[in-house]
């Protein structure tokens, strides 16, 4: 076990070069990318709560805002800031370094790509790196489960005990990211981590039921308008469901409403990409393509402006879902033929 949390040195290196400039800042603020997950904002979670037992000053400004379904993994509520408020541009201007979690792409932070200086930006990622990055000083390590693993080494390279509330952030990172370990990125070494965090408290029943167990009733009804969309291609390889912009509008369906649908799709018999079309407004689609095969979807997405990993991505495109699903499947289906 102990061998297993060590950090592993190929990692530890880069990681050490955040760790001056972090510890020596007054005031820092977090940001992950649009639509935040479990993994982006259990590390964000994670990082506020051991710096701020450090004494230093932290703030969380997302480009979109911070799901209420995972405002439990925070221990301050009131670290949030969201993007265009008066509170997120006091906290921009007034803080020394941006810290960039879960993501590296200017593209995937929306509105902050601006607000952002390079030169006092730190960026730690799990993700294969992009054609620009956000910040000067960044560490990506696609070998990492989850950016929630890097943010537990990095707490460790520190040499500081981990507080309770950065166990439970890295702990939702971890299940969030791996699909509560049943995905082929989970390692040994990320069960080992995962029991040092339960052995520091965290209780994965609560968690589990937190962020899988407890649902509005819109997000059943969501489901239901998206599996009457469900269609496949002739030889069953490529399933997809689209949901309309009205309809999302319709039911009140916010961004985390959508989160795992796209599992439905993939969980068809035969399916090795599973496809879903999203509306986010009138004209504009957001696309989650999950591989079940051997499929690389990363670079499906990046056809499309997208990224993210060989078995999970996803991309933002100005276009209607009616005339954006045939150029995907298109895109899918030459992947497949190799």
């Amino acid at each position: 076990m102990t061998d297993l949390l060590a950090v592993p040195e190929s990692r530890a290196f880069p990681l050490r070069r955040l760790l001056q400039p972090l510890l020596a800042a007054r005031h820092v603020t977090l940001h992950t990318h649009v639509q935040a997950d479990g993994d982006g904002t259990g590390s964000q979670a994670a990082v506020a709560a051991w710096l701020e037992g450090r004494g230093i000053r932290v703030s969380v400004v997302n480009p979109t805002p911070f799901p209420d379904s995972l405002r439990f993994v925070l221990h301050r509520q009131d670290l949030v800031a969201d993007l265009g408020t008066p509170e997120a541009d006091a906290a921009l201007d007034d803080a020394d370094l941006h810290l960039v979690l879960d993501t590296s792409e200017p593209g995937r932070i929306g509105g902050l790509a601006e607000r952002l200086d390079p030169a006092r930006t730190l960026v730690v990622d799990h993700h294969p790196a992009g054609r620009e990055v956000v910040g000067e000083v960044a560490v990506q390590d696609p070998s990492a489960a989850a950016t929630g693993e890097m943010v537990y080494d990095l707490i460790t390279l520190a040499g500081d005990p981990i507080p309770h509330a950065s166990a439970l952030g890295a702990y939702v990172a971890l299940v969030s990211d791996t699909g509560s370990f049943r995905y082929g990125n989970t390692t040994p070494r990320v069960l080992a981590v995962a029991a040092e965090l339960m052995r520091l408290g965290i209780d994965p029943e609560v968690v589990y039921r937190r962020l899988f167990a407890t649902s509005p009733r819109r997000r059943l009804e969501l489901l239901r308008e998206a599996l009457g969309t469900l269609q496949s291609d002739p030889e069953g390889r490529i399933g997809w469901m689209v949901v309309p912009h009205e309809v999302a509008a319709r039911l009140g369906a916010t961004g985390e409403d959508f989160d795992g649908l796209s599992e439905h799709v993939r969980s068809v018999e035969g399916t090795e990409v599973a496809l879903l079309f999203r509306e986010t407004k009138p004209g504009e689609t957001k696309i989650s393509l999950r591989s079940n095969g051997a499929a690389d979807v990363n670079r499906i997405a990046r056809e499309f402006g997208g990224g993210g990993h060989v078995k999970a991505a996803g991309a933002l495109v100005q276009e209607p879902a009616a005339t954006l699903v045939p150029r995907v499947v298109d895109a899918v289906t030459r992947a497949l033929r190799g």
